[in-house]
């Protein structure tokens, strides 16, 4: 059975994004995704796919949601909808939601888990947020809190998530 995940990275205010890439560079946030979806299916919108530095993702089934009826990406499987890459990927284990803002907001009703990386700082210029969680419906799996990276100038944590069984 397919199992959502998503994974994000979000500051202050729910911000994730701005101007199409990411708030920060994090390197063991960065190595922390590679580590949690390789050799798994990632789904992403357009957007989140053109700010990939070197395009698909290796090691891992890149799908693409896009109105774009003709859009072909080299490395990709593009669909047009996120009911279209629930079908896709129906067999496919733990599934993992990277981005953007309308793909999280799609996704998150379907989640039973949620991988985040709380940034510990506001950022002004942001424009790109994720939804609002309620925490009724998520009991936190794993925590690390990290204040020693002497490669950012804030803290962060990262926090696991798992969908409650609903009774």
């Amino acid at each position: 059975m397919t199992e959502f995940s998503i994974i994000v990275a979000i500051a202050k205010l729910n911000a994730i994004g701005q101007n199409n890439d990411l708030l920060t560079y994090i390197s063991n946030d960065l190595k922390r995704f590679k580590a949690l979806t390789s050799g798994h299916t990632i789904i992403m919108g357009r957007k989140t796919f053109d700010s990939l530095p070197n395009g698909a993702l290796p090691k891992r089934r890149n799908i693409v949601i896009s109105r774009n009826q003709d859009l072909k990406l080299e490395g990709a499987e593009v669909v047009n909808s996120p009911e279209a890459a629930v079908e896709l990927c129906k067999n496919d284990g733990e599934v993992f939601i990277i981005g953007g803002a309308t793909i999280y907001e799609a996704f998150l009703p379907l989640a039973t888990r949620l991988y985040t990386t709380q940034i510990d700082c506001f950022f002004n210029e942001a424009d790109t947020f994720f939804p609002e969680i309620n925490m009724d419906e998520w009991e936190e799996v794993y925590k690390e809190e990290v204040t020693d990276d002497n490669q950012n100038d804030f803290n962060y944590t990262f926090i696991d998530l798992k969908r409650k069984n609903k009774v």
